[in-house]
């Protein structure tokens, strides 16, 4: 933990070097509280506390590049904790990965490097070079297209894992064509699972079009994987918006499928109520499926998601959240209310209310997003947010 610390130090004493003047610091800061009724009769409540930043940091360096850089600290103590302990490596509540945990008197802290990257650009060229996040496709909920970091809408504020690697972009008119390559493993120096590939986008007046090809060289499949993306964002009376991703492997049919989504959003009342809803089908082996390099991933078809949320006034908000899984009847209802306490301040409520098919048909089949398996049958979180 230590010799974490004083690496992050060093890295961002280095980018102060870099351009004094230039230097810029940013972040947030979030304190939660959680309280779980579990699903097993005769257990009491359970409590989760959970301490966290976000530290960024920049740097121009002449007039063609920037140093970027980012950081995640946590401390966390209660159900938190043991929500941790039962995903393969280390992870808090709020979805962030930490290679290890530092157990202390009454609470276990992490911190894991997020973001550590140079970008170069000009007018007709952009080059990444380090630890950062590329994202593909206009999936607003899902994101089929987006393999290279995978989501969850039962986590939206979760801040998505950066890859290290390199890309390029060159901007013919008004296209973007996009390189990047990325490796698989940190201790692989045979090349098995690199992943490289280009993607190309357009935008016109009434929306975006992105066409994606991807190659992951050989690993545990032979011939290698093949992915094919393609997303549309159109913008008419409403917002509308399909993404999906093909996965093909010659001799391996688990590890290949179509993940394909598609909704809409849309703004009423001068923009006080905003409503959006998307609709997921999972294929085997795709990237939002359920794997070992995805742990956050669907296990059943057909999902949708909806979600309703209108703003009181300057300063309150209220939304209600429904993530259902279709081919199980499990579903997810998510309350949540903020109020902006001062510039830079939030204060957010949340209840999460998990749902099986035995609520409504009186039957014993356990779903996806049931309390049998999420192990509880109501969640309320409470949140401080603040911006530096």
């Amino acid at each position: 933990m230590k010799k974490s610390i004083c690496m992050l130090c060093a890295v961002a004493f280095s980018a102060f070097c870099v351009e004094a003047a230039d230097f810029r610091i940013s972040g947030i800061s979030d304190t939660t509280f959680t309280l779980n009724a579990p699903s097993e009769e005769g257990s009491g409540f359970l409590y989760g506390i959970e301490s966290y930043a976000n530290l960024r940091f920049q740097s121009n360096i002449s007039d063609y590049g920037t140093f970027y850089g980012a950081f995640n600290v946590i401390a966390i103590a209660g159900s938190g904790l043991e929500t941790a302990k039962l995903i393969t490596q280390a992870k808090s509540a709020t979805v962030f990965a930490y290679s290890s945990l530092t157990i202390n008197d009454n609470y276990a802290a992490g911190i894991e490097l997020e973001r550590l990257y140079v970008r170069l650009n000009s007018d007709y060229l952009d080059l990444d070079v380090g630890l950062f996040r590329l994202a593909f496709g206009y999936g607003q909920v899902f994101g089929p297209s987006d393999f290279l970091s995978h989501r969850n809408p039962l986590f939206p504020d979760a801040r998505v894992q950066a890859l290290l690697g390199a890309s390029v972009a060159i901007y013919p008119g008004d296209a973007k064509v996009l390189a990047f390559a990325f490796p698989q493993e940190p201790f692989n120096s045979g090349g098995e699972g690199f992943r490289f590939g280009l993607s190309v986008e357009n935008h016109w007046d009434w929306g975006s079009l992105q066409g994606l090809y991807a190659f992951q060289t050989p690993k545990q499949c032979s011939h290698g994987i093949h992915r094919f993306g393609l997303s549309l964002k159109a913008d008419l009376e409403l917002g509308f918006v399909a993404d999906m991703l093909y996965t093909y492997n010659q001799k391996s049919p688990d590890v290949q499928g179509l993940s394909f989504s598609a909704g809409f959003d849309y703004s009423f009342l001068d923009g006080k109520l905003y409503i959006l809803s998307e609709y997921l089908f999972n294929g085997q082996g795709s990237a939002t499926a359920f794997s070992t390099d995805n742990i956050y991933g669907f296990s059943n078809r057909h999902y949708i998601y909806a979600l309703v949320n209108y703003r009181i006034n300057d300063y309150t908000a209220t939304a209600l959240a429904y993530l259902a899984g279709l081919s199980d009847g499990s579903s997810v209802p998510i309350l949540s209310f903020d109020h902006d306490l001062f510039q830079g301040c939030t204060l957010s409520l949340s209840g999460r209310f998990p749902l099986d098919q035995d609520v409504f048909l009186h039957n014993d089949k356990k779903g996806e997003f049931g309390p049998s398996l999420t192990g509880s049958v109501f969640s309320l979180t409470t949140k401080l947010k603040i911006r530096l």
